[in-house]
C-alpha cells in the first residue's frame, strides 16, 4: 500500500465562523458540529481569526481510493504508530484517509511505517 506525503505545514484550528475560511485553499478539512468548527489546512492558509489553533503538523494520504468495505486499514497505520508512542489526527474523504502527525514525528512515522511494508512516496 502507498502512502503519499504531503508537501505543506499544516495546521489545525477552531474557526468561529466557516465564513473565516478560505474555500479556494488547495487542501482543508472542515468538521462543524453544534460545539465547534474544526479545520485543518496549510499553516499558510490558516485564517487570522481563529479561537484556538495547533501549528507544527504534517501528514500522509493513503493513495488511492478505498472500497467503504475494506476493514482495518487505519487501525492497522494507528496501531504501528501508536505501539511507538507517536499521536495521529485522522481525517477522512470520500475517497481515502489521512493522517497527520507533529512534524518532530513525522521522519520517524514513515521510517516505521516503510519498515513495516508501506511505501512511502
Amino acid at each position: 500500500m502507498e502512502l503519499k506525503k504531503l508537501n505543506c505545514d499544516l495546521t489545525v484550528c477552531k474557526v468561529a465562523s466557516v465564513c473565516d475560511i478560505d474555500l479556494n485553499s488547495n487542501l482543508f478539512f472542515i468538521g462543524k458540529t453544534d460545539e465547534e468548527i474544526s479545520l485543518v489546512c496549510p499553516t499558510e492558509d490558516t485564517p487570522l481569526n481563529t479561537t484556538e489553533r495547533d501549528d507544527g503538523w504534517k501528514g500522509f494520504r493513503i493513495q488511492g481510493i478505498l472500497d467503504f468495505s475494506l476493514i482495518g486499514i487505519l487501525s492497522k497505520l494507528s496501531a504501528i504508530l501508536a505501539e511507538n508512542r507517536i499521536g495521529i489526527f485522522a481525517v477522512s474523504t470520500y475517497n481515502t484517509d489521512y493522517i497527520l502527525v507533529k512534524s518532530e514525528n513525522f521522519e520517524k512515522a514513515l521510517l516505521l511505517l516503510s519498515d513495516a511494508g508501506y511505501e512511502i512516496i
